[in-house]
């Protein structure tokens, strides 16, 4: 104990140190253990994280408390966070040696405001990866972040406990795992989801049931007995010829082709064409030939694809249960 009470000053280095000990213990015991790694200055990078931490952040009630956990985070002090429905597990290495156990209750989206959101969205998010990503219009950015109506959470849909003997508040572990919450939202934004209880393909069904509607109502005008020749060519991917004869007993008074009989001088029937490869079918190709398993760094190395285009593939792909993973960060077929 330091002097007038206060405990003595530790050294960042030493508590680096210190949590990376402990973790190595616990990884022993457990190997699913899943501690938050936070590399570079900032605790967040993508819009659902930097999003989850500002909203914390404005609130009066936290602002002056939810400070404390950066410099804990930051040093890896949450040993393992586990999000689940409505609930978040932590270990946060403390100043003693063994971990302080963490537990955040977080209050479903009401109905009222989630029915807001999902009319909100209606026709202007065209997939799940556009969401994820964070690439929306700005009027929907201020809707989803709005304060105390939007997706995130306010102090009062909040409850949390720690084991530590801090009598604050918000003790400095519980304050490291709201923060812990916000770098993991940027490994998976889908966690936000099912943090807050509700489905995100929800807010893109009205979209795909629009572009629907607009399909049927184009094909209603087309006749429903003759197909033109450049839907035939769209549906199936193929050109077709504008001289082929099928036997037809019309004629115009020239001298045609004998029926039954191609003309020699006539080009070969055109063969199918081949669709290239798309951007996921192409990272999950790779992925399933693999037999150690890859990573984001590698698959973006081997196809050239942005990184965060080939971490939603990825995802997309793992909660369809397509790929798996074999360790952190990387995946089996």
């Amino acid at each position: 104990m330091g002097y007038w009470g206060y405990p003595d000053y530790v050294p960042v280095a030493e508590k680096k140190a210190k949590a990376a000990k402990k973790l190595k213990q616990l990884k022993k015991k457990n190997p699913d253990i899943n501690p938050i790694v936070i590399e570079g200055k900032a605790i967040a990078k993508t819009w659902w994280g930097k999003s989850w931490n500002v909203n914390l952040e404005r609130y009066a009630d936290y602002t002056n408390r939810i400070g404390r956990g950066r410099s804990y985070v930051r040093h890896g002090a949450v040993l393992n966070l586990q999000i689940d429905s409505g609930s978040v597990e932590s270990l946060v290495q403390g100043s003693r040696s063994k971990p302080y156990s963490v537990t955040i209750k977080i209050k479903a989206i009401g109905t009222t405001i989630w029915q807001k959101m999902k009319t909100a969205c209606e026709g202007r998010l065209d997939s799940l990866q556009e969401l994820l990503a964070g690439k929306f219009p700005k009027a929907l950015d201020e809707i989803f972040t709005a304060k105390g109506v939007g997706l995130f959470p306010s102090p009062d849909e909040i409850e949390f406990d720690c084991t530590c003997p801090d009598w604050a508040y918000m003790c400095k572990h519980v304050a490291a795992t709201l923060y812990g919450i916000g770098a993991r939202l940027d490994e998976n934004p889908g966690l936000f989801f099912k943090l807050r209880k509700v489905e995100m393909g929800d807010l893109i069904t009205q979209t795909v049931k629009d572009k629907t509607h607009k399909l049927l109502e184009t094909a209603q005008k087309k006749s429903k007995r003759v197909i033109a020749d450049a839907d035939l060519s769209n549906v199936f991917g193929i050109d077709l010829e504008e001289d082929l004869d099928f036997g037809s007993k019309k004629t115009t008074g020239k001298k045609g082709p004998v029926p039954g009989r191609r003309d020699v001088k006539s080009p070969p029937l055109n063969r199918r064409k081949i669709a290239p490869a798309t951007d996921a079918e192409q990272v999950l190709k790779i992925i399933k030939r693999s037999k150690k398993g890859v990573s984001v760094p590698m698959l973006k190395k081997k196809t050239g694809l942005d990184e965060k285009k080939i971490r939603n593939i990825v995802y997309g792909a793992f909660k369809k249960g397509e790929i798996k993973r074999a360790g952190r960060g990387i995946y089996l077929g």
